[in-house]
């Protein structure tokens, strides 16, 4: 399927809207995973998806195959994320599902620790939204989706074992802005 994928994006890259097509058809369910961990919110999850296949298609020629399409679909959907947890920073998130409303709402909890929830989210949103883009991709790509270290490597250039660095320094980095906003382990 990989490469099915990179030849989509090649196709694509020449104008193929058939071939766009047929890449956005395999990749959208691996891609929503994604920004859906990324954003932490349905509405927003499904603007930053738009936003990647918008900026699939415009940018597909620049794609030189280095990677794999699949790499640069995540990296894509990676950048539309950052942008818009820098667009939300410091705002309360909006909540579309009742699931996510009953949610933040409290609904079955004490009103106390549904209060202690809502802000904790709040500060941890902040605090993610107050990395540098390269501890959020890092950070994302190892917690979030669980990629291995050697893929997200390949991705960023760098070797497996600078991910491993990044990805420490990134987790002690968001601990500390947690443990300055008021959440404790």
């Amino acid at each position: 399927m990989v490469e099915a994928e990179t030849e989509w994006l090649r196709a694509a890259g020449r104008g193929d809207r058939a071939a766009f097509d047929a890449l956005v058809t395999a990749s959208a369910p691996q891609l929503w995973g994604l920004v859906r961990r990324l954003t932490l919110d349905q509405a927003t999850a499904e603007d930053v998806l738009q936003e990647t296949f918008i900026g699939a298609w415009r940018s597909a020629s620049s794609f030189t195959g280095a990677g794999s399409a699949r790499s640069w679909l995540h990296g894509l959907a990676r950048r539309h994320a950052a942008r818009s947890w820098r667009r939300r920073a410091g705002q309360p998130t909006s909540a579309t599902s009742l699931e996510t409303l009953g949610e933040l709402a409290g609904w079955g909890q004490d009103p106390e620790v549904a209060a202690s929830r809502a802000e904790d989210r709040r500060l941890l949103l902040n605090a993610v939204a107050g990395l540098s883009e390269a501890d959020r991709a890092v950070l994302g790509a190892c917690d979030l989706e669980g990629r291995p270290a050697e893929e997200v490597a390949r991705e960023l250039g760098i070797t497996s074992n600078a991910v491993g660095v990044r990805l420490h320094r990134a987790r002690l980095r968001l601990m500390a802005s947690l443990r300055l906003g008021g959440i404790d382990e």
